[in-house]
């Protein structure tokens, strides 16, 4: 909310000192339209500055998110790049994954923030089976469409992730950028597949009740499995899909199950949306905005640390909590790349044969035409200034 107060300038001063941005302030005034602003602005009557309180993670083994979603998650996540990072490393964490659904435009800020500590690039996808038609075509408007993590793994891994994104929006968009199992399987190099929330398709064939042989052949698609707290499932007992909460910790119960019977990882994941609690409320407001009927009834998406994960998987006892929340997040993160660059620091600019030369010959061509031949001084001295600055700099072909 915009904050003001009239001042005198030793008191401009003053707050040019002490408060910057960024700086954490207490107000006290009242609250009124400003017909200047068009909006409810603070009339401030006094400002000091506070403290920052941030939750600290105290555990001694720390724990690795592997799913979390910032604000490039349209209309879904409202966690600022930089909030996200900037916690995970003052927590201690070795690493942190960004897993946006269906986007990457989260990457550039990523890679301006990654300073000791490990992001790990992915994307949130929508899988669809491939649906052949009589005429040779793929149908991939009819099957309902799941959630799937892709990580990528390494330099290959993030060019074919790159590969997926722009396909499913250029020639699979239905509703929402759609990826056909066909496409992953062809650029599966270089990602690390995860299973994904309850919408992905092994979650949903274990809360479907599918036998064991069903669902060990629908995880050989998966490098890891994927497990989440029972409040990010708790809608199910709300619309009557469970009868008990008890029932929630039994999905969890069975994909551990499948993934120690596969010899898979189990990664224990927040799904984080937004950084604390209490910022569940905005996220509602911004799906409220634009129609959503069914909103958090309370705050579960939100970045957990290593002792709030530990407590809500204590179920599955303390072996096996360790297990999903610490020790399988870093084997999945430690199989990959350390120094994946998902900005290439080249400008990498087309290549057309020729085109250094081209250029050249065609300015001086007209250089001649204008100012005869040989060319006067000044002239010749400003137009090898300005060529030598485009095609040393690599742009000759741009032009």
């Amino acid at each position: 909310i915009c904050v003001k107060m009239f001042v005198t300038p030793q008191k401009q001063a003053d707050f040019d000192e002490h408060i910057k941005t960024g700086s954490y302030i207490r107000v006290q005034g009242d609250c009124q339209f400003d017909s200047f602003e068009k909006m409810n602005v603070i009339m401030a009557q006094s400002i000091e500055k506070a403290e920052k309180k941030m939750r600290q993670d105290r555990a001694e083994r720390k724990r690795i998110e592997l799913h979390a979603h910032t604000k490039m998650s349209q209309i879904d996540g409202v966690m600022d790049v930089a909030d996200l990072i900037g916690t995970a490393k003052a927590w201690g964490h070795s690493a942190v994954a960004i897993t946006d659904h269906g986007a990457v435009q989260a990457f550039p800020d990523a890679v301006a923030k990654a300073k000791g500590i490990k992001v790990i690039y992915g994307v949130e996808g929508y899988l669809v089976e491939d649906i052949p038609l009589p005429n040779g075509k793929l149908d991939y408007k009819t099957n309902p469409a799941r959630h799937i993590i892709l990580l990528a793994k390494n330099q290959e891994g993030i060019k074919n992730l790159y590969k997926l994104v722009s396909y499913s929006y250029i020639d699979y968009h239905y509703k929402r950028p759609r990826m056909p199992r066909s496409e992953i399987i062809k650029h599966r190099e270089g990602i690390i597949i995860g299973s994904a929330c309850e919408a992905g398709e092994f979650f949903r064939a274990v809360t479907e009740g599918k036998s064991d042989e069903e669902l060990m052949k629908i995880a050989e698609f998966y490098d890891y499995l994927e497990i989440q707290p029972r409040c990010n499932n708790r809608f199910m007992l709300r619309k009557g899909m469970v009868q008990t909460e008890e029932e929630l910790l039994n999905f969890n119960r069975k994909v551990l199950e499948i993934g120690k019977r596969m010899g898979k990882p189990v990664a224990a994941t927040c799904d984080a949306h937004y950084l604390n609690e209490e910022d569940y409320i905005y996220r509602n407001i911004i799906m409220a905005a634009h129609g959503f009927k069914e909103l958090d009834e309370e705050p579960s998406l939100y970045l957990k640390t290593t002792d709030e994960m530990l407590a809500e998987f204590a179920y599955l006892g303390p072996e096996d909590a360790e297990k999903v929340v610490i020790d399988d997040p870093h084997l999945i993160a430690n199989m990959i790349d350390d120094d994946i660059k998902p900005i290439s620091d080249e400008k990498c600019p087309p290549k057309i044969e020729g085109s250094e030369e081209r250029l050249r010959t065609r300015c001086y061509d007209r250089a001649h035409e204008i100012y005869g031949d040989p060319l006067p001084e000044i002239v010749e001295q400003r137009l090898e200034k300005e060529l030598s600055s485009i095609i040393g700099n690599g742009y000759a072909v741009m032009y």
